[in-house]
């Protein structure tokens, strides 16, 4: 969707909103890549959702009630554009149970809870905790789903009823084979053999063919040959929409209903929240890298999932969730936006209601053997491959066989329970040996160190002879305080006896001992962060120095500094720099922060030589064009950025405690013009933007900003963000999608970055900065935000539990010195 933006005009009405939407309504202008996608994808859901349907024992028009519903309002509410969402075969199951016991209306009002219930979890931000499960159960889960369905539709393939469980249709088998009707074995069989097939159709012509769904295709051919042929097998039969069973109240123990809203909550949650995670990667896979298409927002999704059920379950529908199938073949036609997934459920609406006769055609075993293909096609040979490698063999086995024997939510909760059990075996499990080389002693540890190894691991330390040279090779991620104090204290006493320990990794690197200190002569090693004023970098001190200045003792310090770095640091560099120098730099981003000395751009953002063409100014300021007064080196840097480094992406990066924004809080109109009251005024429009009604305002995740300089630091970052769309460059690759802008705040006692999130599509800018959780790795992308508001960067790292709030108005006293 294509929006104009306006050209920034210095005499705008005070009245209009900056971030306001275009008069008029707003166009809904898919494009041709998102309409054709959308056919595709329609094409596939069709003979599914009616598959599905069938294997549930639902009414076949639930199943086009779903992908409806899951193409029209999930693909408009969710976080992943491009996911599709529908009737899913892992539900099947589940939907099938619920149907039996409770009836169908009763199941219905289950799936409008569980929609209740998702959009719950997505208020209290837990999306990213679904990825937390082990994807060995899920794995497990979805093959013994597979399972479960292939044995139910095999008895429909071979014209028989299928059992309630898969234990009963694995017994009853044999007696299914032996009075297997042959009309629809044969419907069967075909649908099979072209849904096999088709995709593996050679040469130009066959990749032309093959354009065309095997699904579509393949029951497109049963229906012509059983009618062509004159088969006697049941068909479809979709009665009158006027007879369509609506949900009713439910019906039946508390227990049972609570027990079947939270396997459908569980199933249709962890489904799509993979399946938007999977999508994200097919989308950076493709040929366009995903241009222009943002990354999943996971507590969207799981919004947009949980107001799909309660439409779905409300029109009669079945259970909705984000389907693996569906989704690729999406991303695959080259979709660029959520339009293709809200059109194909429109053209499900329109073959609802059009296409009836046409459907009232299809066989039940072509319906059947699809479904029997997708359930078989859910047992992975990659996922096993995967859970092998990684040793996780036991979790995926336990989880799939507890599925088919005794129920999803029973298996997996034995998959847990055994991935937990794994998890402390491998915790708890430490190989501890010793052999003798070149008159030396070598304990390898192999393993993580805790506790419970600390008896072996002291027996094996004191089994070492004394005086002996020792080496010890940690093999290992973790040791606990119980380990490292029992390694520290024998490292200790075999040194105090003439004996030698040496420290290192599983490459042999020599590591720090970790022998205590002992006296005040001794200095733990340097951090990157270690200030270099006072100290003495385990070196012996030596005399204090007399001067009669700091002038000659700062000179000192800073020639000892870059003594050390030409020492220790240098050598690390040099092949790094000299690559630099041949090549010239070629930074990703322009990074744009305050000259404060409290913020160590390299620290926070974890990046080295050549990443970031930084710019620090007092502030963190970004004059807008024409008001530089003079001074055009930040407008210069701004255009050396983004026209001949050409980064990819400009950082504003404001601090709490910042000395620029106290002075622009206790300024007033009498100041003396002084150098610095000059260059604070362009961060007099902070100041207004703080002031007025006619923004949001900052908010800070998880707790309240502490006082009006923290309120004023948040609206600068904000602020000069606009500021920079102003530049011409700047505006100009932004509107062809190569550049974007991210904010970050960074709390310094805290040593806390919080990047801004939350754009609004009809109000702009939120303001919202989003905590950054200290064992997460975000990955921002931007979306742009239409009618001239911001490129906001939106982290996919998971926010605090806590409810983002809102600051009230700041001081009338700030708002009057403001206007």
């Amino acid at each position: 969707m294509t929006l104009c933006t306006p050209a920034r005009t210095t005499n705008r009405p005070r009245s209009q909103r900056p971030h306001s939407p275009p008069d008029g309504p707003r166009r809904f202008r898919p494009a041709g890549a998102d309409v054709s996608a959308s056919v595709a994808v329609f094409l596939i859901a069709l003979p599914l959702s009616l598959g599905i349907a069938l294997a549930t024992g639902a009414p076949l028009q639930a199943g086009l009630v779903a992908a409806a519903v899951g193409g029209l309002v999930a693909g408009r509410f969710g976080g992943s554009p491009l996911q599709v969402s529908g009737p899913a075969a892992g539900l099947t199951v589940v939907t099938a149970e619920l149907i039996q016991k409770y009836g169908w209306r009763t199941t219905c009002a289950i799936t409008v809870l569980a929609g209740l219930t998702q959009l719950a979890l997505s208020a209290l931000r837990v999306a990213r905790s679904a990825l937390a499960v082990s994807p060995a159960i899920v794995h497990g889960m979805l093959a013994g789903i597979g399972v479960t369905i292939a044995l139910a539709q095999l008895h429909i393939v071979l014209g028989g009823t299928p059992q309630s469980s898969a234990v009963d249709n694995v017994i009853g088998l044999p007696a299914q084979l032996a009075r297997a009707h042959p009309e629809a074995l044969a419907i069967s069989a075909l649908t099979v053999a072209v849904l096999l097939c088709w995709p593996r159709l050679p040469g130009r012509a066959g990749r032309l063919m093959r354009k065309v769904p095997a699904a579509l295709v393949a029951v497109a051919g049963a229906t012509a040959a059983a009618a062509f042929a004159g088969f006697a097998v049941p068909r479809v039969d979709l009665p009158s929409w006027s007879s369509h069973a609506l949900p009713g109240l439910p019906e039946g123990p508390v227990l049972g209903i609570a027990a079947g809203v939270l396997t459908i909550t569980l199933v249709t949650s962890v489904q799509s929240l993979l399946s938007a995670v999977a999508v994200d990667k097919l989308v950076a896979a493709r040929e366009d890298r995903g241009q222009g298409v943002p990354r999943s927002r996971l507590d969207r999704e799981l919004a947009g999932q949980g107001a799909a059920n309660m439409v779905s379950g409300a029109l009669g529908g079945l259970p909705v969730a984000g389907v693996a199938v569906r989704s690729v073949a999406n991303v695959s036609a080259g979709a660029v936006s959520r339009a293709s997934t809200m059109l194909h459920g429109l053209w499900i609406v329109l073959a609802a209601l059009l296409l009836v006769p046409v459907l009232d055609l299809i066989p039940l075993p072509a319906l059947a053997a699809l479904v029997m293909v997708v359930g078989i096609q859910m047992v992975s040979i990659t996922h096993i491959r995967t859970v092998t490698r990684h040793r996780e063999v036991v979790v995926y086995a336990v989880t799939l066989t507890g599925v088919i024997l005794v129920g999803i939510l029973e298996g997996v909760a034995l998959g847990i329970a055994v991935a937990i059990a794994v998890a402390l075996h491998r915790l708890a499990r430490t190989r501890i040996t010793r052999e003798e080389r070149d008159g030396r002693q070598l304990l390898h540890v192999r393993g993580q160190l805790t506790f419970l190894a600390v008896p072996r691991l002291s027996r094996a330390l004191h089994q070492l002879p004394r005086g002996s040279d020792v080496v010890v090779e940690l093999d290992g991620s973790f040791m606990d305080h119980a380990a490292y104090e029992a390694l520290s204290d024998w490292t200790a006493g075999h040194l105090a006896h003439g004996g030698t320990v040496e420290t290192t990794g599983p490459s042999g690197a020599r590591i720090a001992e970790p022998a205590p200190v002992t006296d005040s002569a001794s200095h733990p090693c340097c951090r990157p962060w270690t200030p270099w004023h006072n100290h003495q970098c385990g070196e012996e001190p030596a005399e204090p120095r007399r001067t009669t200045g700091t002038g000659q003792t700062t000179g000192l310090h800073l020639a000892s500094g870059i003594g050390k770095f030409q020492r220790n640091t240098a050598p690390l560099v040099r092949d790094e720099l000299a690559r630099l120098a041949r090549e010239g730099q070629r930074p990703s981003q322009l990074f744009l922060t305050c000259s404060d000395s409290r913020l160590v751009t390299s620290m926070i953002t974890s990046s080295g030589p050549g990443d970031l063409f930084t710019v620090r100014n007092v502030g963190n300021l970004v004059p807008l064009p024409g008001e530089e007064s003079g001074d055009d080196s930040v407008a210069a840097a701004i255009e050396y950025a983004v026209e001949v480094l050409r980064v990819e992406s400009i950082t504003v990066c404001g601090h709490s405690g910042c000395g620029a924004m106290q002075a622009l809080l206790n300024g007033g109109p009498d100041d003396p013009p002084t150098p610095l009251r000059r260059w604070l005024r362009h961060g007099r429009p902070s100041l207004e933007r703080m002031a007025s009604r006619r923004h949001a305002w900052a908010r800070i995740s998880g707790r309240l900003p502490a006082d009006a300089v923290e309120q004023l630091c948040l609206t600068n970052v904000v602020q000069q963000l606009e500021h920079l769309r102003a530049y011409e460059p700047v505006a100009r690759r932004l509107a062809e999608g190569t550049l974007t802008l991210h904010g970050v705040y960074f709390h310094v006692g805290e040593a806390q970055a919080y990047l801004l999130s939350g754009t609004d599509e009809v109000h702009g800018y939120d303001d919202v900065f989003t905590r950054v959780m200290p064992t997460d790795v975000p990955e921002t992308t931007t979306r742009t935000a239409p009618t001239g508001s911001l490129e906001v960067a939106t982290p996919t790292v998971p926010t605090d539990s806590l409810e983002e709030v809102t600051l009230g108005m700041p001081t009338e006293r700030l708002a009057a010195r403001a206007s």
